[in-house]
């Protein structure tokens, strides 16, 4: 008489069985597909932020390039909104070491620079004479001779002759030269665009102007008076200076024996530039970089003044960092 009332209630427990695994599925679809959203909403956001910060890095390098620009401008750093901003650097190019003009004709003076250059960053030697000979026969036209200490040609090493480097990074390729390249701002002090020739010293780093062989307190003391109070290059506090005033605070005046390094120098005769651009949205950030040739205006400009060409400044290379 008790088994239907049985049978009911296992039936009602399987139903109840059923029907909470159907509620435990349900569940876990929701969750999943609510995970999914915020997943998807997240990817979005991020994608909005390194939109936005892209176009603020372009945008600083847009007003980089305006002609009335100068390298303390305060339009160059700029916050917009609460989460967006952009802030910009620039450096003259040509208070690098321009390996082409170095290695050009290869003029021991020159030579000398970029030998004091390597020895400064460690270089020994032996090492030295490799990179060095190896350098010039990658750049020498000439195919039939070799330098001394040069790597010799084999199936998988073939200088270009081309008689000069396209890009910094060419260094890389070269015998000699691999250990260097590869440690960290290797390429700080290197360019190798055309227009630069003599070293500006408006922009020429401390080991650069080591390179030259001045002495180190003569290097100093100018960074000093470069640099102005804040001990920052590029701001607005740095003095104005003319060429013979920068040549004799390094002791290369015109009673200075050292003729040879005082025609491989110049102080603001550049115009030639490096545009590092950074935008931010968020915790998000990009960077761009430029280097630009800026032309001076006709009849004077504003300090920093340029002119354009065709419209725009001319641009040597683009990439973002």
């Amino acid at each position: 008489m008790n088994r239907p009332c049985a049978n009911l209630k296992s039936d009602v427990g399987a139903a109840l069985l059923l029907s909470l695994w159907a509620l435990f599925l349900l569940s876990a679809m929701v969750i999943a597909w609510a995970l999914s959203i915020n997943s998807r909403l997240t990817v979005s956001s991020n994608a909005n932020r390194v939109l936005a910060a892209e176009a603020m890095a372009s945008s600083g390098a847009e007003v980089a390039l305006s002609r009335e620009i100068s390298p303390s401008s305060p339009n160059l750093h700029r916050q917009i909104g609460d989460a967006e901003s952009y802030d910009v650097q620039i450096t003259g190019e040509c208070g690098r070491l321009n390996l082409n003009f170095l290695t050009q004709g290869e003029d021991p003076n020159k030579l000398r620079i970029l030998r004091q250059y390597l020895n400064l960053k460690g270089i020994d030697l032996n090492d030295l004479d490799v990179m060095m000979d190896s350098l010039l026969d990658w750049v020498s036209q000439n195919r039939g001779l070799q330098h001394l200490n040069a790597c010799p040609e084999t199936d998988d090493y073939h200088p270009p002759h081309a008689g000069r480097l396209d890009s910094v990074d060419e260094l890389k390729k070269i015998c000699g030269w691999a250990e260097f390249t590869s440690k960290p701002g290797w390429d700080n002090d290197f360019t190798v665009v055309g227009t630069c020739g003599a070293i500006d010293l408006a922009y020429a780093s401390r080991d650069v102007l080591r390179a030259l062989g001045i002495p180190d307190d003569f290097v100093d003391r100018f960074l000093q008076l470069r640099q102005g109070p804040d001990g920052i290059d590029g701001t607005a506090d740095d003095p104005q200076m003319d060429q013979e005033t920068a040549f004799a605070t390094l002791g290369l005046g015109p009673q200075s024996q050292n003729n040879a390094i005082r025609n491989l120098i110049v102080f603001k005769r550049s115009n030639v530039f490096r545009i590092v651009s950074v935008g931010r949205s968020g915790d998000v950030k990009r960077s761009v970089e430029m280097v630009v040739q800026k032309q001076t205006l006709t009849g004077g400009a504003p300090a920093g003044g340029t002119a354009v060409i065709a419209g725009r400044p001319q641009v040597f290379s683009w990439k973002e960092l």
